[in-house]
């Protein structure tokens, strides 16, 4: 099993403005699987847990919202694991423009 995605995206919006931001944009989090389609998603607490569609598989991930940061985990399952560069990539650009 490939290890996860990890990502840290500082903010100075505050835990509540942050946690509003990523959900009012948290569609556009499939743009950052490679084929990417349908993306479900819950809040628990602070946690925002979403799976994106991809290729046929599943995509699970979480953001933990903070004061100061966001940290995202992906888990990429192991046919999707030769994508982690650019999905990495991807959502080191997709989260911050979420959060402005």
């Amino acid at each position: 099993m490939p290890e996860p995605i990890k990502v840290d995206i500082p903010h100075n919006l505050g835990r509540e403005a942050a946690k509003a931001r990523m959900a009012g944009g948290v569609g556009k989090l499939a743009d950052m699987v490679p084929g990417g389609g349908t993306v479900n998603h819950r809040w628990e607490g602070d946690t925002l847990h979403f799976t994106v569609t991809a290729l046929g598989q599943t995509v699970a991930s979480r953001i933990e919202v903070f004061d100061n940061k966001v940290h995202a985990e992906v888990d990429l399952p192991p046919m999707l694991a030769l994508f982690a560069g650019k999905v990495r990539d991807k959502l080191m650009q997709v989260a911050p423009k979420l959060l402005k």
